[in-house]
């Protein structure tokens, strides 16, 4: 019995020394950049231990009084984003509209404070394709006014905007227009264009509110792009509904 105990404790023994010898082996191969890597991980750990730790006490802290007042707070905002919701609604938002004339432009901007104008031209074919992306967009973005106006019922607006290229999408913010997607240059030079990819430049443009990476359109991530539109900024016509400083001299499509 004895015997058999001795064994089995130098047994036990000699495996713990194989441990011991397998991890000084392997400290022995690491190198200063493994070492370095290894105490930097490990101070990340103990950064993000103490960040819980803070944020718990800090919890704890709060007093019965506190929460109420931060469950209130939260209550008012979503009674608010509701308020604000039933308002674009009965003004029109979630749908996409084809203005009789230019003159219910002018009363929406009175509205609505996003507004997404789409000039066309029933016989170009490429404003067709714009309209099934702007159909997608208005339901899900219902924060702004998206709308379409053809340029022969709406001569006096084409004419101060300078439009001379169809499609011609006019992104406009409180009454003024803030910036222009002219054809399809901004949106990768060819029509078939996905919706996420012209979501993104409204999002640019600040029309509406976009939830992904305004630095990179969601088809071209590989090519990191800052934020620029293939190339070049978005503009703010500084005369707003009233003119356009954009000097574009492409020929109109018919």
């Amino acid at each position: 019995m004895e015997q058999a105990f001795a064994q089995n404790l130098m047994q036990a023994a000699q495996a713990v020394e194989q441990q011991v010898d397998d991890e000084l082996n392997r400290l022995e191969k690491l190198t200063e950049s493994d070492i370095e890597k290894m105490r930097n991980q490990r101070l990340e750990t103990m950064k993000q231990e103490h960040k819980k730790r803070q944020e718990w006490l800090a919890n704890e802290k709060l007093t019965e009084s506190d929460i109420e007042k931060m469950r209130n707070q939260r209550l008012e905002t979503m009674k608010q984003e509701h308020k604000k919701r039933q308002e674009w609604l009965a003004n029109g938002h979630g749908e996409y509209e084809d203005l009789p004339s230019e003159k219910e432009l002018f009363d929406i901007t009175k509205k609505s404070e996003r507004i997404v104008c789409h000039f066309y031209r029933e016989s170009t074919m490429r404003c067709k394709i714009v309209d099934k992306h702007l159909e997608a967009l208005a339901r899900k973005h219902i924060e702004a006014k998206f709308v379409k106006l053809s340029v022969d019922r709406a001569p006096f607006i084409t004419e101060r905007l300078n439009i001379k290229t169809l499609p011609t999408i006019a992104l406009l913010i409180d009454n003024i227009v803030k910036d222009k997607i002219i054809g399809f240059t901004d949106l990768g030079n060819h029509d078939d264009f996905s919706t996420d990819v012209l979501e993104w430049r409204l999002g640019v443009g600040g029309v509406i509110d976009y939830k992904g990476d305004l630095s990179s359109p969601p088809d071209n991530n590989e090519r990191k792009k800052k934020i620029t539109v293939f190339g070049k900024k978005p503009k703010t016509i500084r005369n707003g509904m009233g003119g356009d400083d954009d000097d574009d001299d492409n020929d109109a499509e018919d």
